[in-house]
């Protein structure tokens, strides 16, 4: 049996969820914060059997795409310390699945 550990942006993850649910995987989401944009995003863990892991990490591979978004970033202004900050839009990848594949050794519902 696996764990799969998989953090998604939220934007993702209810059509992941349903769509693992649809094919018959549990799944537990927990709602956790990405570091780089301060963006919410999604932690998902399932449990699957060995010979499941390939239909269920091609799901996940579906539904959560890499695209492109336009953020706004500061650069100062001045070189002095307490310059003025002017912002402006930067691209930037967003999405896609960061997937973490984990050996279960036992498995208890109780």
């Amino acid at each position: 049996m696996k764990l799969i550990v998989a953090i998604v942006q939220d934007e993702d993850a209810g059509r992941l969820v349903s769509a693992l649910m649809d094919k018959g995987f549990g799944v537990t989401k927990l709602a956790t914060t990405g570091g780089f944009l301060r963006a919410g995003n999604t932690t998902l863990i399932s449990g699957v059997e060995d010979d499941k892991l390939d239909e269920a990490l091609s799901i996940i591979e579906k539904i959560c795409k890499s695209r492109e978004q336009i953020t706004a970033s500061t650069t100062p202004m001045s070189g002095g310390a307490g310059g003025v900050y002017v912002p402006y839009p930067i691209r930037v990848t967003v999405g896609g699945a960061t997937v973490f594949v984990l050996e279960v050794s036992q498995f208890l519902k109780v």
